[in-house]
């Protein structure tokens, strides 16, 4: 799946998340988000690069239950998913850190 630009508002919900079927990345975040906005080129490159990876670009905030069911307090947060299982979860991260979490990723397959 491709790169989502924008943060949405219509969250699945955490069972819908649970059988997801294959990678996923799940990013938290918001549009204002300096940190957010920041990681942006890195997401789209690797995305881009790894087309097999499910995006789900949900915005966060006070009171939203997806994001609390993974105790997200930082944005951005990227929950990498497979089959409904947690590989990794990254707060702010560098494109370092994102670049080694895909490989990871790709040898969890």
């Amino acid at each position: 799946m491709a790169y989502l630009p924008q943060y949405t508002t219509d969250e699945p919900s955490r069972s819908e998340v649970d059988a997801f079927q294959g990678a996923t990345l799940l990013e938290f975040g918001a549009e204002w988000c300096p940190h957010c906005q920041a990681v942006q080129p890195a997401l789209r490159q690797l995305l881009a690069d790894h087309p097999e990876v499910r995006h789900v670009k949900v915005e966060d905030g006070k009171g939203r239950p997806l994001g609390r069911s993974y105790a997200v307090k930082l944005w951005p947060n990227l929950v990498l998913i497979r089959d409904g299982q947690i590989l990794d979860q990254l707060a702010r991260p560098d494109q370092a850190r994102l670049e080694k979490a895909f490989q990871a990723f790709k040898s969890a397959e």
